[in-house]
């Protein structure tokens, strides 16, 4: 008789936890959706051939929780060439990964893909990877990155400042 008192009391005090914790998570469900953002970026660029880098970008971002987001960005960068070398112009297309890690407003990014050169008759794509860091609030983005270009013979330091709002 006290065993079957002893599990009743467990089952009963089971439901009560799995029903509590049920209400918890409904009344703290992050409501997921996208975002669109739009960018202007300026940079130094390292190497011998190019003196700075200006460029603008759309990054369309789906957020998986509060913290965490996925991402995809494209745009038009355009590489200043130095002395008799001729400028570079590329279209980015990258997919990446945003986590918040100090609140809900200072980020940690990491975005790899492709470059494809569209200027000058530079005929290369070259891999990219860019980590970087940032700002967001409901509406600004302010980002810091590294871009590294395997087959364009430099690399960047941008600052990115943008524009987002929710879809």
């Amino acid at each position: 008789m006290k065993l079957k008192k002893h599990f009743l009391m467990a089952a009963i005090l089971l439901i009560t936890g799995v029903s509590h914790a049920q209400q918890v998570n409904e009344n703290t469900n992050y409501d997921q959706g996208f975002r669109l953002g739009f960018g202007l970026n300026a940079g130094a660029v390292t190497g011998d051939y190019f003196n700075f880098a200006l460029g603008g970008d759309a990054r369309l971002q789906y957020d998986l929780s509060q913290k965490t987001s996925l991402t995809l960005t494209t745009g038009y960068t355009h590489l200043f060439g130095k002395d008799e070398v001729k400028d570079l112009g590329y279209i980015p297309a990258k997919a990446g990964f945003k986590a918040f890690v100090w609140g809900d407003r200072f980020y940690v990014l990491g975005e790899a893909g492709a470059g494809f050169a569209v200027t000058n008759n530079y005929n290369e794509t070259t891999f990219l990877w860019s980590p970087g860091i940032g700002y967001a609030n409901s509406f600004i983005d302010l980002s810091l990155r590294y871009e590294g270009m395997n087959n364009f013979n430099a690399d960047q330091i941008a600052f990115r400042v943008a524009y987002g709002f929710k879809l």
